[in-house]
């Protein structure tokens, strides 16, 4: 109700604009002990990689970038949070505007570029969460490094001991050349040095998962697979904005960077279910793209996935939106 009466006036703002007020508000409301509104959200445990899920619904990367709201986000009824992404040195990321409301079409298209304030700044605000669910972070590359394989090896390095899982993000389209770590043998060496950067000092390891595109072949798929398989990774997070333009009814809908929101659905779907096929079942797999109800979230599972991850449907069905699905699943 109060988002249906907020709507009008974020959807008048920019939306980076809407953007930042939204994570201030959040963070607010994390300062002063972020009270889960409507009560706690169900409880429908899911294990994977050893962790221990409250509910399926997870709050993908992207939105809040240096973890400052956290706990708000926890309170929102998500079983797991996942910050950043995060390089290891802050960067600006690209020149505004880069960020796109789709409102005929509940799509999103940003080119924002791994803007966050680094690593270093992420982590203190981590420390002081309480963390009411599973904490994932997410790592990426510097636009303007001489070694992006040594970033990520960095960043998996200095996030493990203070994340429950660790996110290697290589499949965002607005770092240019970044999805070419996608194919070997770029590929091999990312996550041999990842695997090696996620041991802790007690001898165990954190956790590793792999976001990646939803513009992969199906050739491309069973190259992926095969190497997440290779190098232990946990879990593959299937998987992250397009390039691709479905039919759209936007006038923003000629803007470049990533799609996401309900037009990414139908084709999210279709990668999910190949990357299922290549894997048989031999990794667990997290879908994302375009969930934006019980039932989308109920198809994913239903086609391989273990968890569901929302972003871009906040913007046009409002924070309730989570615990709404983990209440209907």
């Amino acid at each position: 109700m109060l988002f249906r009466l907020a709507r009008p006036a974020l959807f008048a703002l920019d939306p980076e604009v809407a953007h930042r007020a939204t994570i201030r508000a959040l963070a607010a409301w994390s300062a002063l002990g972020a009270p889960a509104g409507g009560g706690p959200a169900p409880r429908r445990p899911v294990t994977i990689a050893g962790l221990a899920f409250p509910n399926p619904v997870g709050l993908a990367a992207g939105f809040d970038k240096d973890g400052e709201a956290i706990d708000g986000a926890f309170a929102l009824g998500f079983g797991f949070v996942e910050i950043g992404t995060l390089t290891p040195r802050p960067q600006p990321g690209n020149p505004r505007p880069r960020l796109f409301r789709l409102v005929e079409d509940e799509a999103v298209i940003n080119r924002m570029g791994f803007n966050n304030g680094g690593i270093d700044a992420a982590l203190g605000r981590v420390a002081r969460a309480r963390r009411a669910g599973v904490l994932g972070i997410n790592v990426g590359a510097n636009k303007d490094s001489d070694d992006r394989i040594g970033d990520y090896a960095t960043g998996v390095a200095r996030v493990a001991p203070a994340a429950d899982y660790v996110t290697i993000n290589i499949s965002s389209p607005n770092t240019p050349g970044l999805r070419d770590l996608q194919s070997q043998p770029a590929l091999g060496e990312l996550l041999a040095r990842c695997d090696a950067a996620r041991h802790l000092g007690d001898g165990t390891r954190r956790p590793l998962f792999l976001k990646i595109a939803p513009d992969l072949d199906r050739a491309a798929i069973d190259v992926v697979v095969r190497a997440a398989c290779d190098h232990h990774v946990d879990a593959l997070i299937v998987g992250n904005t397009t390039l691709s333009r479905p039919p759209l009814d936007s006038p923003e809908a000629g803007e470049t960077g990533g799609l996401s929101g309900r037009p990414l659905a139908p084709r999210a779907r279709k990668v999910l279910a190949q990357v299922h096929a290549a894997s048989g079942g031999a990794i667990a797999l997290i879908a994302a793209g375009g969930i934006d109800s019980p039932a989308e979230a109920r198809a994913r599972l239903d086609a391989g996935a273990s968890l569901v991850q929302l972003y871009s449907a906040l913007v046009f069905h409002g924070p309730g939106l989570a615990r709404y699905i983990a209440t209907h699943l």
